[in-house]
């Protein structure tokens, strides 16, 4: 709870059971980006999104902020139109190359149609084989394959 009223952009990884996606969770401002290389809606994982919403909402009663009851359903979700995938087995890959994009630009919010610098229907080959050979050498300096 450091600093705990600076705006940042926290990255939760979620795996539905079988399909991994992205939030990217601004906790001040209450906004969850919600981004699918399969381009289903949120509604499709509604547990999903009551455990994220139960999570924003305790943290803005650690921080003590005091909201109406109509206030209190003030969490908005976006749904970002991202590149999406050509198969069923790259969706990691995805999830990883959207928190990579997101953070080599260094911003707070994600717009609803993806960032200019990488917008695209699809990545191509190329740019899911980058995103493959980055996270291998991340494993390999982490000496996890040993």
């Amino acid at each position: 709870m450091d600093n705990k009223d600076a705006e940042k952009l926290f990255f939760i990884p979620f795996n539905t059971g079988g399909h991994w996606l992205l939030l990217a969770i601004n906790p001040i401002r209450e906004i969850v980006y919600y981004l699918d290389s399969l381009g289903n809606d949120w509604t499709t994982y509604p547990d999903m999104k009551v455990l994220i919403d139960t999570v924003l909402q305790a943290f803005r009663a650690q921080r003590d902020i005091q909201t109406s009851r109509r206030g209190a359903n003030s969490i908005t979700w976006i749904k970002v139109a991202c590149p999406q995938q050509r198969n069923q087995i790259d969706c990691g890959y995805f999830m990883l190359r959207f928190m990579r994009d997101t953070l080599a630009l260094g911003r707070l919010e994600i717009p609803t149609d993806y960032f200019d610098e990488f917008k695209c229907a699809f990545y191509t080959k190329d740019q899911v084989d980058e995103i493959k050979e980055e996270w291998c050498q991340f494993m390999i300096k982490l000496n996890v394959c040993s």
